[in-house]
């Protein structure tokens, strides 16, 4: 099959979620002999392009990323009924190569990944009826849950009741937005059976196929911490300029950290992720806690956790940081919300943890047992090298294609 896949960032090299998602559909679809076109948008578009990205696509067409001023997205927060995300992305160059692909080419499939680009599937089906080529919207998160979420969150602390006004507002738009995006598509994908369930609350007749997250297990598994300190470390990773990826560790470092300190006063927090948001700035102060900022590879920080954690308390989909810490064979803890969409029992893959004194607990208990870190590891490897190796999981996506363009009796 000839695929043209559109990404709202170059997908390699791949260091944070959508971009270990495209890059991972992205090259073993390619490995498996089809075609992979991609438009995509570049912060750089004149540097050299990454060779492996070129070797692994048929071709790559590279569009500026679009610049919004403060003053540009007031207006539209102001003035248009789409919500946000549906104005970052937006750019009539990339509209215009779109068109001209399509014109001149023949695809058998458009997969849009991300919300942040579902405008301009609309846009095709609007101008054309229907699309030379079937339309195929991946819904990296259920957006308008992870607003209603991240509403619920901010709600509980009158400083943050700016920030929950306009999760709220966002919500409701995405509502009627995402339930758009699905509905001109000809087969919608999620991460999740959770995910699903939630599109189809917006629409009876929406039908969305899981196709979950993957990883490279071979890939993390043999990774070595870059140092050790000797001391007991915990890790988390992820984008810090994200909502939810923020609010987790300002509640871990204020609920959470004081007590593990207590019990291991040498412990040491790593906080791996590029972009921190100003509101970490305060943990700069904690000689304990580190925040390392951009990285260009997570392997090395992971591996030197003795304890990985993923305290969420909102967000979507299912987290790439969970499927890196088990292929790694780490010890984690995470609350019911940080392990959603993955068929895992506390006690058995990782520790499940909702209050603060249950996570310090776990965390503290794991710290005081390395044979319990190390089965729990072994457990997590297991069942993510069963389940979540990209091997495993391309082909569900072929089979999609080939009944998507099998013709209708």
């Amino acid at each position: 099959m000839r695929l043209l896949f559109l990404t709202p960032q170059l997908p390699y090299p791949p260091r944070q979620g959508t971009a270990l998602r495209n890059w991972g559909l992205i090259r073993h679809l390619a490995a498996r002999r089809h075609e992979v076109w991609l438009l995509t948008f570049d912060e750089a578009p004149h540097t050299p392009l990454p060779a492996l990205l070129g070797e692994t696509c048929a071709r790559v067409v590279r569009i500026p990323a679009p610049r919004r001023t403060h003053r540009q997205r007031l207006r539209t927060l102001l003035t248009s009924a789409l919500p946000d995300i549906a104005w970052r992305l937006w750019s009539p160059a990339f509209l215009s190569t779109l068109r001209d692909l399509l014109s001149g080419h023949h695809f058998d499939v458009v997969q849009v990944e991300g919300i942040e680009l579902a405008r301009y599937g609309m846009a095709l089906t609007r101008e054309a009826g229907r699309l030379p080529a079937r339309l195929v919207f991946d819904d990296h998160n259920c957006e308008y849950l992870l607003q209603q979420r991240t509403f619920q969150v901010d709600m509980r602390s009158p400083l943050r009741w700016h920030a929950a006004l306009y999760s709220l507002v966002q919500w409701q738009r995405l509502r009627v937005f995402e339930r758009r995006a699905a509905r001109v598509a000809s087969l919608t994908l999620c991460v999740s059976e959770q995910d699903a369930q939630a599109l189809r609350r917006l629409d009876a007749q929406l039908d969305p196929q899981v196709i979950p997250n993957g990883i490279d297990v071979a890939e993390y598994a043999s990774a070595t911490p870059s140092q050790s300190s000797g001391a007991p470390t915990l890790v988390f990773t992820g984008k810090m300029d994200f909502r939810p990826n923020v609010n987790a560790m300002l509640w871990f470092s204020r609920a959470v950290w004081p007590t593990v300190k207590a019990a291991h006063p040498q412990a040491r927090l790593l906080i791996v992720g590029q972009k921190p948001s100003a509101r970490l700035d305060g943990l700069r102060n904690d000689p304990s806690i580190c925040l390392t900022g951009e990285v260009e590879d997570v392997r090395p920080y992971i591996a030197q956790a003795d304890v990985y954690v993923a305290p969420l308390l909102a967000g979507g989909g299912t987290r790439f940081k969970l499927l890196e810490a088990m292929s790694m064979r780490k010890a984690i803890v995470t609350t019911t919300l940080g392990c959603e969409g993955f068929e895992v029992a506390s006690g058995r893959e990782m520790i499940i943890a909702d209050s603060a004194a249950e996570f310090a607990g776990a965390v503290n208990e794991l710290l005081r047992s390395p044979a319990r870190r190390k089965e729990l590891g072994e457990r997590a490897y297991r069942f993510v090298s069963a389940r979540y190796d990209w091997t495993r999981i391309v082909p569900s996506l072929e089979a999609l294609y080939q009944d998507l363009l099998r013709p209708k009796r």
